[in-house]
C-alpha cells in the first residue's frame, strides 16, 4: 500500500462533511461524478534560465559518457573500441575502461568478454585492469546460463593469474549474481570452495545468502547449509541470522519455532533486541493472537528492551485486526507517554478495526482527530475507510471520500475499488461505476484486466437482480 506525501492534505472536503448526517434516500445520479476543484498546493517549475544551451556530445567526443554495444559480435566491438581510442583527445582512464567492459558484457558471452578485454589492454598499454574490472566478468560469468561453474573458475583463475586472488568483495559479488540468477545450489557450493580455498564470506554476504535460501528453499536445508559452515569454518550465526529465520518462521505461522529460536539465540549468547521482539509480535498478529502479542509487549518490557513505534503499530494492528479495538486505543496514549506519536499507520490500523465492527462513523471520527493532531492520512488510510463505508451501505460517504482521493490524486485499491464498484451497482449507478473503472485505468492504481472484471461482475450482479426483480 503506497504512501502519500504530507502535501497531499484534505483541504477540498474538511472530514467534518463526511460526519454529517447523510440524507435518507440516496439520489440517483446518471451523471458522472463531480470531482471539487482542488487548489494547487505546489509551487510552479522554475522557468529554465535562457542563454546557450549546452552542447549534447556524443560518447567519442566525451570519453566519459557510457558507450553502449549493439552487436555482441566480437569484432564490431574491437572496431568500435578502435574508433573510441583513435578519435579521443583525452586520456582514457580505468574507469571509462571498465564501462566499455560492462556495456559489452551485458550481450556478449562469457569468452568474448575476456577476448575483448585482452584487446583493450593489448592495444591500450596504459590500460591497468584492476579488481573491479575482473568483477564484471565474475558477474557475468554467475549469470550466465550454464549447468555448472566452470565459466565462474575460468574467471576466477583469470583473477589469481593476474594478482587478484579473490577476497570478501569478491566472494560477495559471486553470491549475489549467482542467486539472483537462480542458482542457489551453485552460490552454496561456490562459498564453500571460496571459503576453503581463498576468502569466507562477511557477515553480510552471509546473512545475504541465509536470507535468500529461507524465500527458495527448505528450512531443513538452510539448517543443514548454517551447521556445515559453522562446523567446517567456523562461521557462526549472529544476531542478524537468528532475526531473519525467525522472521521465517513467523511468516509462515510457525511460532513454535519462532520461540525455539528465540531460546537458541539466548544459547549462542546474543540478548534479543527490539526488531526480534517485533518480529516475533509480528507472528502472533498474522494468527490473530492479541492476547499473545501483549505477552510479547510485557516480555520486552521485562527485559529491559524498549519499544519503538514499530512495536505499537504492531500491537495495534494485531488488536484491532482480532476485534480488540478499545484494548488497542488505550496504547495510542502509552505510546505517546513513551514519546512515539502514532503515524498514519497507527490510525490506519485502528480504523480498520472500527469498520470491522461495524463503527464506520468511529472510523470517520478518528480520521478527523488524526488530521487535528497533524497526523496526514495516506492512499492506505482512505482506502480502508471507503472499504469500511461501502461495506457497511454508507454510499453516500464513500462517494464523498472518493471525490476526496480522486482530488488528491490517490490510486484505488483492488479491494476498496471492488467494494466501491458493487456498492455503486447495487444501487444502479452504472455511469459512476463506469467513471471509477475509467479512474483506475487512467491513474494505473492496478491492472487493467483486473479492473474490467471486477466491474463486468459487478454489472452480471445487477443484470440478474433485475431480472429476478431484486433491483431497479
Amino acid at each position: 500500500m503506497g504512501k502519500i506525501p504530507p502535501s497531499f492534505r484534505t483541504s477540498t472536503v474538511p472530514v467534518t462533511t463526511l460526519l454529517k448526517n447523510p440524507p435518507a434516500v440516496l439520489p440517483k445520479q446518471s451523471a458522472v461524478l463531480e470531482t471539487p476543484q482542488k487548489p494547487h498546493h505546489f509551487p510552479k517549475k522554475r522557468p529554465q534560465p535562457s542563454g546557450k544551451t549546452k552542447k549534447t556530445r556524443t560518447p567519442i567526443e566525451d570519453p566519459k559518457s557510457p558507450v553502449i554495444f549493439n552487436s555482441p559480435n566480437l569484432l564490431d566491438a574491437k572496431k568500435l573500441f578502435a574508433s573510441i581510442t583513435t578519435t579521443s583527445t583525452t586520456p582514457l582512464d580505468l574507469r571509462f575502461h571498465n564501462a566499455l567492459l560492462q556495456s559489452y558484457s551485458s550481450i556478449s558471452t562469457v569468452n568474448d568478454s575476456i577476448s575483448f578485454l585482452r584487446h583493450m589492454i593489448k592495444s591500450q598499454p596504459s590500460f591497468s585492469p584492476d579488481r573491479s574490472t575482473y568483477h564484471i566478468l565474475l558477474s557475468q560469468s554467475c549469470k550466465s546460463p550454464n549447468s555448472d561453474l566452470s565459466a565462474v573458475h575460468q574467471t576466477l583463475n583469470l583473477m589469481v593469474t593476474h594478482g587478484f586472488p579473490p577476497d570478501r568483495v569478491t566472494t560477495d559479488i559471486a553470491v549475489r549474481s549467482l542467486c539472483s540468477a537462480g542458482r542457489e545450489e551453485h552460490a552454496i557450493e561456490l562459498v564453500k570452495e571460496l571459503s576453503l580455498k581463498h576468502s569466507p564470506p562477511d557477515s553480510f554476504t552471509y546473512n545475504f545468502i541465509i536470507r535468500h535460501l529461507c524465500k527458495t528453499r527448505a528450512l531443513s536445508t538452510v539448517y543443514n547449509f548454517i551447521d556445515e559452515l559453522q562446523n567446517s569454518f567456523q562461521l557462526k550465526p549472529d544476531l542478524v541470522t537468528y532475526t531473519i529465520l525467525i522472521d521465517n518462521v513467523c511468516n509462515g505461522k510457525n511460532l513454535r519455532e519462532a520461540t525455539r529460536l528465540l531460546e537458541v539465540l539466548g544459547e549462542a549468547g546474543f540478548k534479543p533486541d527490539c526488531y526480534v521482539y517485533n518480529t516475533i509480535m509480528k507472528g502472533y498478529c498474522i494468527l490473530d493472537k492479541g492476547s499473545e502479542a501483549i505477552g510479547v509487549y510485557k516480555k520486552m518490557k521485562e527485559e529491559g528492551v524498549e519499544p519503538d513505534l514499530v512495536t505499537y503499530n504492531t500491537l495495534i494492528f494485531g488488536l484491532s485486526k482480532s476485534g480488540r479495538v478499545k484494548e488497542a486505543r488505550k496504547f495510542l496514549d502509552i505510546m505517546a507517554e513513551m514519546g512515539h506519536f502514532p503515524d498514519a499507520v497507527t490510525y490506519t490500523s485502528l480504523m480498520n478495526g472500527l469498520c470491522r465492527e461495524g463503527n464506520a462513523l468511529g472510523a470517520l471520527a478518528l480520521l478527523e482527530e488524526m488530521e487535528a493532531k497533524g497526523c496526514s492520512p495516506n492512499s492506505c488510510t482512505y482506502n480502508t475507510l471507503l472499504h469500511g463505508l461501502c461495506k457497511l451501505r454508507m454510499l453516500a460517504r464513500g462517494i464523498e471520500l472518493y471525490g476526496v482521493m480522486k482530488s488528491d490524486g490517490m490510486k484505488l485499491e483492488k479491494a476498496s475499488y471492488a467494494t466501491f464498484v458493487r456498492a455503486l451497482c447495487k444501487e444502479g449507478r452504472v455511469a459512476e461505476a463506469y467513471e471509477a473503472f475509467d479512474y483506475v485505468v487512467e491513474s494505473k492504481s492496478f491492472d487493467d484486466v483486473t479492473a474490467y472484471s471486477t466491474l463486468e461482475n459487478s454489472l452480471k450482479w445487477l443484470r440478474k437482480a433485475r431480472e429476478q426483480g431484486l433491483a431497479s
